[in-house]
């Protein structure tokens, strides 16, 4: 292995306040970050940098920790364009949905949902995207759900059994012969390729007691629990996740006082998607409100071809920005760092010793661009692993 300095770092985004200038995202300017193999092993200003095997100009650009993006639904096959453009258009439109998309990959074999899933992870990659969980849930059968895993965990470490999505088509008349599947068979067929289990908690789909049933089968067999929680209505999902000390409740868009005071005082983060109220122009989640209580956020894509088709984090700072009250430092933390509280990680998120080697450049002097330019391509390099890969 040999180390490599980053050096001529306008901004360095570290996520340590104890560095730089004591803020959240512990800002160093004039900056130079030393990576050795896979691991950062020094940050600090430019002047004061150890001598290493290779140096990186970063010519007056800003670094920041990769995005760790705690929320994907990205082992799928077929499109809903249609439904889309409808919604869009303000027309009715009678398809599936998620249904739509169960049939899609059911009838997909292994090669193309593997091809589908790389490449929306080499889209997100190019975005700066380093870290990334994704979810089963479009399956609904042993046999694809338990694949659909299997597929997912060549890729990353956080895979997410999501077999309790919606009720299958198959169980359309027994939804508690679903559940039972989900917490027998399936869930056998499916633990071994998971890190965590998730279930959609809403009318709708699994109501509280069958949720609770559903992730309490998991935490049995080893898996960790996430929970979309009260995303359409308000409902018990950010309280049951809070009770079974999920990692993460995700949407949190319709929260009572005592949902928003739970979420505050547990170790259960407020996973944020604002792509999906942009792609369905549902009301917005109040980050501010979640904030100002002391809860901890994080900001992810909900990546999937139904609700939320973008792969871009640095979109969805500028959309937590614009409408959910964050400020820029607020919103790249909670893309970085709060991401991986989401995943209970501290290996990933910051720039300081000990962290795995994720940054990302931008072509721009400062992180509040990804605000602050909307939409354009900020991201002009990516290291994985100590590895530069865009």
């Amino acid at each position: 292995m040999s180390s490599t300095v980053i050096t001529n770092i306008a901004t360095l985004v570290t996520n340590d306040p104890s560095l730089g200038d004591g803020s959240a995202l512990g800002l160093v300017q004039d900056a130079a970050v030393v990576i050795d193999g896979d691991h950062v092993v020094w940050t600090g200003e430019s002047s004061k940098a150890p001598a290493t095997d290779n140096r990186v100009d970063a010519g007056g650009r800003a670094v920041l920790p990769g995005f760790v993006d705690s929320h994907s639904h990205l082992v799928f096959a077929g499109d809903r364009t249609q439904e889309f453009n409808a919604r869009m258009s303000g027309r009715a439109y009678s398809a599936g949905g998620i249904r739509t998309t169960v049939a899609a990959t059911r009838a997909a074999s292994d090669e193309e949902l593997e091809a589908n899933l790389t490449r929306y992870l080499d889209e997100a990659l190019r975005q700066g995207t380093t870290t990334f969980e994704t979810k089963s849930g479009y399956g609904l059968t042993v046999a694809d759900e338990s694949r659909a895993l299997r597929i997912a965990a060549a890729h990353t470490d956080e895979v997410t059994y999501l077999g309790a999505h919606i009720v299958s088509p198959d169980f359309a008349d027994d939804p508690a012969g679903y559940v039972s599947l989900v917490t027998g068979e399936m869930l056998d067929a499916c633990a071994p390729h998971a890190r965590w289990i998730d279930v959609f908690c809403e009318k709708g789909a699994f109501d509280g007691d069958q949720a609770r049933a559903i992730l309490t089968a998991g935490k049995a067999k080893g898996l960790h629990p996430r929970i979309h929680a009260n995303q359409l209505s308000y409902g018990p999902g950010v309280q049951l996740a809070v009770e079974l000390d999920a990692a993460s409740a995700d949407h949190c868009t319709h929260l009572t006082d005592a949902d928003v005071d739970a979420l505050a005082n547990s170790g259960t983060v407020a996973t944020l998607l604002p792509g999906a109220e942009f792609s369905t122009r549902a009301e917005w989640p109040d980050a501010r409100r979640l904030l100002d209580a002391g809860a901890t956020v994080a900001l992810s894509t909900d990546c999937n071809p139904g609700s939320s088709f973008t792969s871009s984090v640095p979109f969805c700072i500028a959309l937590a920005v614009r409408d959910m009250g964050m400020t820029p430092d607020e919103a790249v933390w909670s893309a970085t760092a709060g991401g991986a509280a989401a995943l209970r990680r501290d290996d990933v998120g910051r720039l300081t010793p000990g962290a795995r080697a994720d940054l990302t450049l931008l072509d721009a002097p400062s992180h509040v661009h990804l605000a602050y330019r909307p939409g354009v391509p900020l991201v002009t390099g990516v290291w994985r692993r100590g590895v530069r890969v865009v």
